[in-house]
């Protein structure tokens, strides 16, 4: 298993990091939350103005969105 499988693989890692102390723990799944906001990410600037629209937020938003996954966007609204 080379590390672009276990990169691309994310959900191999638990069982790949039983044996690593704490703080590599921690550097793993700070990389898997930054993988998960860029996947997020990529995918809402390639949805279209009117698509982004329906799911109610908008272009300028994106980032906000992608970082803060658990909040719903509509409910930011001032």
């Amino acid at each position: 298993m080379n590390t672009a499988h276990i990169a691309d693989g994310l959900r191999l890692a638990p069982a790949l990091t039983r044996g690593f102390s704490t703080p590599i723990r921690g550097l793993l799944e700070a990389f898997r939350e930054w993988r998960k906001y860029e996947k997020l990410r990529a995918h809402l600037h390639g949805l279209t103005d009117r698509e982004l629209i329906d799911i109610g937020t908008s272009r300028g938003e994106i980032d906000y969105v992608a970082a803060n996954r658990s909040i719903d966007p509509r409910g930011v609204r001032s």
